[in-house]
């Protein structure tokens, strides 16, 4: 695997639509492609009938930013979260095939540990519990660097192309969760995660083959706790220009049904860590 991502005909993550080079942002879907629609909960359902009171009345509901900022606060509870379809996303330049199957997905990354519980339903079946989906997350380092493609953002160091990538299949009760790290921040973008819900895969010794893709996506973080995290070590060695949730090309401001993680402190510190939640609904008609 080269870590050129040019040679390997795939873009860095484009510049904000007001940058020097007069690019506009290429990571959001074009209005003209097909569209699927997904739903994108809050972190636990308790009911799907409750699930779809919610967020089936409208295909266009929004959720307001103060929702949203309440939805995600360190203490947040479950049932603030939201329901309403939204648009996907695309993966953006950095995704690689065939992720290792693999709960704990750090290798030797160092950062503030971040444990995270995804809730999978199927809109296309009442939104019951989706069982046997491989949910696949990919981020970069506390340096701005992802697996495959060190160098992007200015660092060196060894690039075996696996580390902070992985997912795990869904259980009987549509739950998956993945230990990582927060991630940090590079050039044009606020500090996200990549997301891919994969049905029907095959899994080997390691990692999968075959399947589908029914739910490409991001995630994020809230701005407030992102901020702390990121003054600390190792993220304080990076040295380039954060972009702020506010001011990225893809963050929509929608909270949970844009992706924005509910967070939950694992101690009195940062250093402690978090626990991040979202319930994601994609359809497998």
């Amino acid at each position: 695997m080269t870590d050129n991502a040019s040679a390997s005909g795939q873009n860095p993550e484009p510049l904000s639509s007001d940058d020097s080079a007069g690019q506009p942002g290429r990571h959001r879907v074009d209005s003209t492609m097909k569209r699927r629609r997904v739903l994108i909960g809050g972190a636990t359902i308790a009911a799907a009938g409750g699930l779809m009171a919610a967020g089936l009345a409208s295909a266009d509901t929004t959720t307001s930013k103060t929702d949203a900022d309440a939805a995600t606060t360190v203490t947040s509870d479950a049932s603030s979260g939201v329901c309403s379809l939204n648009a996907e996303v695309t993966e953006g330049p950095y995704s690689l095939e065939g992720a290792l199957v693999r709960e704990d997905v750090r290798e030797d990354k160092e950062g503030v540990e971040v444990q995270y519980t995804f809730t999978v339903v199927d809109e296309a079946n009442d939104c019951a519990p989706l069982e046997n989906a491989l949910v696949e997350i990919w981020h970069c380092d506390a340096l701005g660097e992802y697996s495959g493609f060190v160098g992007k953002n200015g660092h060196t160091e060894d690039d075996d192309g696996t580390f902070l990538r992985g997912g795990q299949l869904t259980d009987s009760n549509g739950e998956v969760s993945l230990i990582s790290i927060w991630p940090g921040h590079y050039v044009s973008r606020a500090v996200h995660v990549h997301m891919r819900v994969h049905t029907d895969v095959t899994l080997t010794d390691d990692s999968y083959t075959g399947g589908s893709i029914i739910h490409t996506g991001q995630l994020f973080f809230d701005a407030d706790i992102n901020a702390e995290v990121q003054a600390t070590s190792p993220y304080s060695d990076n040295t380039t220009t954060e972009t702020l949730l506010d001011d990225d090309t893809i963050y929509d401001g929608g909270g949970a049904s844009s992706g924005l993680l509910t967070l939950t402190a694992l101690g009195d510190s940062v250093s402690d860590g978090y626990a991040a939640t979202l319930t994601v609904g994609v359809s497998t008609s």
